[in-house]
């Protein structure tokens, strides 16, 4: 597949899948730690560290306005998600007008009227 966009959900394979797909990346911690008493003593720690890019649930609860982009030969990537309604051709949407909504009943309803002027052929069908 050239592309994939993940827009949301909580399917969960598809977060497994995706935070595998998008790798770990290296972090840098640092920690102190300060003990007071009879000897007093004082230590610095610094460690690299590996940690997934987004994890199962940071996926789960992503922004609704931004989308995980994967495209061949480049790193996933999250971006913001197009504006539909800035489409030049939003205006012919059902979201934009109800006019133009698709009935899927009366679609399924539809039946071909012959009127007694139709010329039509019968075709048989082998089996």
């Amino acid at each position: 597949m050239e592309s994939q966009v993940f827009l949301g959900g909580s399917e969960p394979t598809t977060l497994k899948e995706l935070s595998e797909a998008l790798g770990k990346e290296t972090i840098d911690t640092m920690s102190t730690s300060d003990t007071r008493g009879n000897s007093p003593s004082y230590g610095t720690n610094y460690q690299k560290l590996g940690k997934e890019l987004m994890s199962r649930d940071e996926l789960a609860v992503m922004d609704g306005g931004k989308c995980v982009l994967q495209l061949r030969g480049v790193r996933p990537f999250l971006s913001d998600k197009y504006d539909l309604t800035q489409h030049p051709n939003y205006r012919y949407t059902a979201d934009f007008d109800k006019k133009y909504l698709f009935d899927i009943e009366e679609f399924l309803n539809t039946r071909a009227k012959l009127h007694p002027k139709d010329e039509f052929f019968v075709v048989e069908a082998e089996e």
